[in-house]
């Protein structure tokens, strides 16, 4: 049973392109090369939608996270401690600037 067609794309590619594309399309059996270019759009473009959700599912999902990066909260007490471990391990190997805040816990 095939999809009825009722939409069109017009797409201009060189003819260097065209017949890479033509040669792909061959080389996998395609009928024809729009039947060709049909099938790699469709999964292309699946695939990026895949690979979109697969982190943030939702609008919603997508705004805590922004808000995340642009309003950070301020940071508790392990990560606090968590920083003063990484500085005492780390003393004298190179330096690091993590924010330009100080802090100002108790070592």
């Amino acid at each position: 049973m095939s999809t009825p067609v009722n939409d069109r794309i017009d797409v201009r590619i060189s003819t260097e392109q065209k017949k890479l594309v033509k040669y792909a399309s061959e080389l996998r059996g395609f009928r024809s090369l729009s039947e060709f270019v049909v099938y790699c759009i469709n999964a292309e473009a699946t695939r990026i939608i895949n690979d979109n959700n697969k982190l943030l599912n939702s609008l919603e999902d997508k705004r805590i996270f922004v808000n995340a990066l642009l309003n950070p909260p301020a940071p508790n007490d392990k990560l606090k401690k968590a920083l003063r471990t990484f500085k005492k391990l780390n003393k004298g190997n190179g330096t690091y600037d993590f924010d330009t805040r100080q802090d100002t816990s108790e070592e």
